[in-house]
């Protein structure tokens, strides 16, 4: 499911003013990258079969994942030394619409991987510029609502492109790479929009200050979870996970712990989902069907689990999220292994979205408050830069994993798995100290 899909729980929209309509920009690109996932997977089973296509399918959703830490890091330091807004927005744009365009034109397994890391690249181009653009033009007061309506925007527009791929799969069952085209013009209408609506702001701010306000620190991680202020060293690292053996310095640790837990399953279900699906006859469009379910569903979990999780524990609701979703996968997985054919379809509609959706809201927004609390607490570039390796590496194992043990031990092992992982995590966060109040102590 695509991390741009999101709607902030405990940000209040506002009407917006005009200075905002900038904001709209990003609708087309999000109709683009939407289902460009699940279009990339079917893609490569398409040019390649069933087991090669999940194995490549594996490849390039490690790629895609690792590719994130180098470029984070890459478009951080460009971001400022250019301060240039606008022009990063737009360019990051127009490179992801000549990349879609270019699937047309290309029928390898090895270039549809690497077009899928080039727009996993420059896709960083624009998702910290976003946020800073946001609190460089708008008044403080007004922050929260941007960010949600950007939130908003986004969400929008990654349903519509699900809608889109549905119904083009449905009329068009066999030129799903004909799909890419379309997706490309809108991703380049993005740019041509961001010219002509951005206007570069009177004055400018550091990364940091994204890390420093909770609204445009949640909406930078969850339009992609890696983010660096600063290259984190080995000694950050070792500091990190040094305090592990005593009761005072485990919080830490062993929320990296689980937090490795959880993007290593995540890769290994997302990966192979998709791949499980074809294999059980469901038609393209069938398969876009649930991915949609999944991110309404997903969508209007968010807007209340900001809600939800300060009502009590972040420990508790982060358990309570990552519990449910191992349920949903381990319920899948028996699915997987007992049933065949067409019938998958009925699971997969009903417990996708829960894992993908509501589980998945939950965990986030609680994760996200966790490490915020850590990055206000300790050295934030050190902190932030750890746990955004930490997810980038994690998910990339997962997902490099995921399509060698789909097409040797099963679908259905995959997915198990993935369960198990995840029953590990909540075991991780068994040993995490109890706060006394909702927020208190959540990371110290």
């Amino acid at each position: 499911m695509n991390r741009f899909a999101v709607g902030v729980g405990f940000m209040a929209s506002g009407s917006g003013s005009g200075k905002d309509r900038w904001l709209y920009s990003t609708f087309p690109v999000s109709v683009a990258t939407g289902p460009l996932g699940t279009m990339v997977l079917l893609y490569l089973i398409t040019l390649n079969g069933q087991a090669l296509g999940t194995i490549y399918g594996g490849l390039a959703s490690a790629v895609y994942n690792g590719i994130s830490i180098p470029a984070a890091l890459f478009w951080g330091v460009t971001i400022d030394r250019l301060h240039k807004r606008k022009g990063l927005i737009a360019l990051s744009y127009a490179l992801t619409a000549v990349a879609l365009a270019s699937f047309f034109f290309g029928g390898s397994a090895a270039g549809t991987i690497v077009r899928y890391g080039v727009i996993s690249f420059v896709s960083f181009a624009s998702a910290t510029p976003l946020s800073l653009l946001i609190m460089e033009t708008e008044q403080k007061s007004r922050w929260a609502s941007a960010f949600a309506k950007l939130s908003m925007v986004s969400s929008v527009g990654n349903v519509a492109g699900l809608v889109v791929s549905t119904l083009w799969t449905d009329l068009l069952p066999s030129q799903l790479v004909l799909l890419f085209v379309p997706m490309g013009a809108l991703s380049l209408t993005s740019s041509v929009m961001a010219l002509l609506m951005i206007k570069e702001p009177q004055f400018v701010l550091e990364r940091e200050t994204v890390v420093a306000r909770r609204p445009s620190f949640f909406s930078r991680l969850l339009a992609n979870p890696v983010f660096f202020v600063v290259i984190p060293t080995l000694s950050d690292f070792k500091r990190a996970f040094r305090g592990i053996r005593s009761t005072l310095t485990r919080s830490v640790p062993l929320f990296y712990i689980s937090t490795i837990l959880f993007y290593t399953s995540s890769g290994l279900f997302n990966t192979s989902f998709v791949p499980a699906m074809h294999l059980f006859s469901l038609p393209d469009q069938d398969v876009f069907a649930v991915i949609l379910v999944g991110m309404v569903v997903q969508t209007m979990a968010f807007r209340v689990a900001g809600r939800y999780v300060s009502s009590r524990s972040l420990v508790t609701s982060l358990v309570q999220g990552i519990l449910l979703r191992g349920w949903m996968y381990l319920a899948l997985g028996v699915a997987a292994l007992l049933l065949t054919g067409p019938l998958f379809l009925i699971p997969a509609m009903v417990l996708y979205p829960v894992a993908g959706g509501v589980a998945f809201a939950v965990y986030y927004t609680s994760a996200n408050t966790m490490i915020f609390t850590t990055v206000q607490s300790r050295s934030a570039g050190a902190a932030l830069g750890v746990y955004s390796a930490v997810v980038g590496i994690a998910s990339m194992v997962g997902s490099f994993a995921s399509g060698f043990v789909s097409v040797y031990d099963g679908y259905y092992t995959t997915f198990i798995l993935a369960a198990l992982l995840l029953f590990a995590a909540v075991g991780v966060m068994g040993r995490f100290p109890t706060p006394s109040s909702p927020y208190e102590g959540a990371l110290q």
